[in-house]
């Protein structure tokens, strides 16, 4: 019976496999603790045998109570192999064994009674107050009726039959609810570890995808200015590799999560991406009118933004606006049809996250648009 606080409530879902738990030492302790203080009943019932039978009586009483021990502990064994059928059966045997006991042992047999019970209660938690009800009924009833035995109900041992059962019961919902606390727990941490593996997976994405275009974009300019000889070349190589070394330091802040963007330092970057590649910028050079709760969001928006411009857009120019609860990036090239990359879906995540919304496509007669409102009723329908 030790194992019988894992068993789901009669007609309930069948219970979860668990992989390594901790904790699983000490509640197997305490349930064997349980289940072995319950042999104390059928050496109760062996004193009742001693006290109202001798000679081949008291040795059949004695029998019985050992059989019902016996009984006992394999239906713990059917409860650990959740063999509920097997359970049913010994349930049942241990039901004549007390039927059996009754006239050795006289109304000391209703601790084997008492067992029967809370092994019941255990089997049918949902019928708890029935079975309880059930349960101190019999040593109310039986040692009034059979004079011989006593001269009234027995009180005191319904009333034991009925704590017995309503402690079992108590300790099973609590062994339950701290298993599913286990559970929830496990839960837990297995989805903020997806959500950290997912943050960074973005961040990564979002960082490495601006910091390789611009250093691309730069190269590209470097070995134009070298082939024409001119001694700006040195300049913009000197810029790749300090943009190299930035990109490998924003790599290791995003996966120790101390990652920050500011969106007057990505305005700042991205007009200077947009000079290397060619494309006249025009960007905002303050960025008080945007609220501050929404600075590290759209700096996050503009680096893909731009990002996405110099590799995809073929654009001869770009325009970032910036509004209290709002960016959009607006450029003249290609403006091809809407994709669901890395890059947007990261974008989207990061908006969602902030209560915004995202509006992201082509525009006429031709160029892309990219627009993030956050706290608006604009962003709230999008």
């Amino acid at each position: 019976m030790q194992d019988a606080v894992d068993r789901p409530p009669e007609g309930g879902p069948p219970p979860k496999q668990r992989g390594a738990d901790p904790h699983r030492w000490a509640r197997g302790w305490r349930r064997t603790a349980l289940a072995t203080g319950m042999l104390v009943y059928p050496s109760v019932t062996a004193l009742g045998v001693a006290q109202y039978s001798s000679g081949a009586a008291a040795a059949a009483g004695f029998a019985i109570a050992g059989a019902f021990a016996v009984v006992y502990v394999l239906a713990g064994g059917s409860v650990v192999r959740r063999d509920r059928g097997r359970l049913w059966l010994f349930h049942g045997v241990m039901v004549v064994l007390f039927l059996a006991e009754l006239p050795f042992a006289r109304n000391l047999a209703f601790y084997l009674w008492a067992v029967i019970t809370a092994l019941t209660a255990l089997m049918l938690r949902r019928r708890i107050a029935l079975i309880v009800l059930a349960g101190a009924l019999p040593p109310l009833v039986v040692p009034w009726a059979v004079r011989p035995w006593h001269t009234g109900p027995d009180l005191l041992t319904a009333l034991m039959v009925v704590f017995t059962t309503m402690t079992v019961y108590a300790y099973a919902e609590m062994a339950g609810a701290n298993a599913e606390l286990l559970e929830a727990r496990a839960e837990v941490a297995r989805l903020a570890s997806e959500a950290e593996r997912a943050r960074i997976a973005r961040d990564l994405h979002d960082l490495l995808g601006h910091s390789l275009t611009v250093i691309t974009v730069k190269s590209g300019l470097a070995r134009r200015l070298a082939e024409s000889g001119s001694a700006r070349s040195v300049e913009e190589i000197t810029a790749v590799e300090e943009l190299a070394r930035q990109a490998l330091t924003d790599v290791r802040a995003a996966v120790s999560g101390y990652r920050q963007v500011s969106l007057a330092g990505e305005l700042a970057r991205g007009r200077e991406v947009l000079r290397a590649a060619g494309v006249a910028a025009d960007l905002p050079a303050a960025t008080e009118m945007v609220d501050p709760a929404h600075q590290e969001l759209f700096g996050w928006v503009v680096r893909e933004g731009l990002t996405n411009v110099v590799r995809h857009a073929r654009a001869t120019r770009c325009t970032v606006t910036l509004s209290p609860a709002g960016v959009e990036i607006l450029d003249d090239g290609v403006g091809a049809a809407a994709s669901c990359g890395n890059g947007l879906t990261g974008l989207r995540e990061r908006v969602e996250a902030a209560g915004g919304g995202v509006e992201a496509g082509p525009v006429r007669p031709r160029g892309w648009r990219l627009k993030v409102t956050v706290g608006t009723a604009e962003a709230a329908r999008t």
